[in-house]
């Protein structure tokens, strides 16, 4: 199946993942806590990275400082969106309906489901007003 410009590849959420958490990042920050002890071919394969996400618009390079700085334009809860309804148009015509459903019944643990309940109930009670 070919891939929609929007498709992050693993290597691709590694480095999200790396933003995410630590913020505006230089290349070779980023290549030492994606491939640690990496070498010149992983630094390149950073730098690939980089220039696809930014293409995609999930990054943006802050020019102005040496070593020039990298920052998500996305976070981690859009993304997981994006994912989310991307597998709903595939598998569910498009409905979340399914998806959560099955995360319900198969997936969440206990405790899980009881803070979506309660986040159910904030819903329910937000909507009422």
């Amino acid at each position: 199946m070919a891939r929609t410009p929007q498709d992050i590849t693993d290597a691709e959420l590694a480095v999200l993942n790396v933003l995410w958490e630590h913020g505006s990042c230089t290349v070779r920050f980023l290549t030492d806590t994606v491939y640690p002890g990496g070498s010149g071919a992983h630094y390149a394969t950073v730098q690939k990275l980089l220039e696809r996400l930014e293409n995609k618009k999930f990054i943006k390079r802050d020019r102005k400082p040496w070593p020039h700085e990298f920052e998500s334009k996305v976070n981690r809860e859009e993304l997981i969106g994006r994912r989310l309804q991307a597998t709903a148009d595939k598998l569910c015509e498009g409905s979340l309906a399914p998806l959560l459903t099955h995360l319900v019944k198969i997936q969440l643990s206990p405790d899980e489901r009881d803070s979506l309940r309660g986040l159910l109930a904030e819903l329910d009670q937000g909507s009422d007003g």
